[in-house]
């Protein structure tokens, strides 16, 4: 699908770290380099702002506070009277809750299950799950303006990391987790698992409020001198590559991005059935999936992938194959040029 003509603003206020923020930035350089006019009206992250402008879109920053932050919301409208977008796209409620009513058409991309008032001067939605966009339309929002268009991740392998950095021996079998340290995503049932999983180190890499209880827990349970937290990190690439298995443990997830960018570098993964690892993984052919909250399925499925090499094979090779067949970049770009110009007919 031709860009030529079409001016999209983006506007998105999330934090400095975290996967749906990557995403966003993920999304906004693919989108350029499909020759698609932008400007990103962001959150001042130094880091961010750098990689965007590099990658050619335009980018101004605003703070995305309060509800009395009457700044953002005067920069959002000089921004959209100068750039005179086509298309709003906004990222999860704070962002969205700022784009002002304008003569362009408001679609919010939701990767969560977010109340929908938020959401109710939007034009469209998007979810990244078939099921996001069940729960878009159980809360009355109207089938013609609701779509499902997925994530996608950069098909690059990278050379591992350095276990040796990290205190870990070459030969230790090596359990990857990577996501913000919260409740949600349940780090904790994690490292239950991993006391039965003697021998095993596991490297958990991200930041967030439950950080102290999870290093605390590791030491409690005995297991501090297998465990490695990385703290956040840009490239995760050589993690990946690194490990012998992806764990993803968590309670809630919409989608699950770490997923995709395991099966990028052929890694097996090992998830709980929460709502985006069930629609993403067909167990015991691109993955394997346990029940949430259950350590004893957890650690036995570790222990399957970690103890059987044939095994692990076979279901990174599956997870390669669905990359491939549904979430390559070039699919999803064509999706969402693809929607921006129906939406405007």
């Amino acid at each position: 699908m031709d860009a030529d003509g079409l001016r999209v603003l983006h506007a998105m206020g999330g934090a400095e770290h975290g996967g749906a923020e990557l995403y966003v930035e993920r999304l906004c350089l693919a989108l350029q380099r499909a020759g698609l006019s932008q400007l990103a009206v962001i959150r001042p992250h130094p880091e961010r702002v750098a990689r965007l402008k590099a990658g050619g879109v335009a980018v101004r920053t605003a703070k995305y506070s309060g509800v009395f932050d009457v700044t953002t919301r005067r920069r959002l409208k000089d921004a959209i009277a100068s750039f005179r977008p086509q298309i709003v796209m906004s990222y999860m409620t704070r962002a969205t809750r700022f784009v002002p009513r304008g003569d362009f058409v408001h679609i919010a991309r939701l990767g969560g299950y977010y109340p929908l008032q938020h959401y109710r001067r939007c034009d469209h939605l998007i979810g990244n799950t078939p099921d996001l966009v069940e729960y878009f339309l159980r809360n009355g929002w109207p089938p013609e303006r609701a779509h499902f268009i997925p994530n996608f991740v950069e098909s690059r392998t990278s050379a591992p990391a350095d276990r040796g950095a990290w205190a870990t021996p070459s030969a230790a079998p090596l359990v990857l987790a990577l996501g913000r340290l919260h409740r949600n995503k349940a780090f904790d049932v994690l490292l239950d698992a991993m006391v039965r999983l003697p021998g095993a180190y596991l490297w958990l890499a991200g930041e967030g409020p439950e950080r102290g209880a999870l290093e605390a827990q590791a030491a409690q349970l005995g297991i501090s001198d297998r465990v490695r937290f990385l703290g956040w990190q840009d490239e995760t690439g050589p993690l990946f590559a690194a490990a012998d298995v992806l764990a993803v443990p968590s309670r809630h997830e919409p989608l699950g991005n770490v997923i995709l960018e395991g099966w990028v570098q052929d890694r097996p993964v090992v998830a709980a059935a929460s709502q985006g690892p069930r629609f993403l993984i067909q167990d015991g052919v691109n993955g394997l999936l346990v029940p949430a909250e259950d350590t004893e399925s957890l650690s036995a499925a570790l222990a399957r992938v970690l103890g059987d090499p044939a095994l692990a094979a076979r279901l990174a090779e599956g997870g390669r194959q669905a990359l491939t067949a549904r979430f390559s970049p070039a699919a999803v770009v064509a999706a969402y040029l693809d929607l921006f110009r129906r939406v405007l007919a």
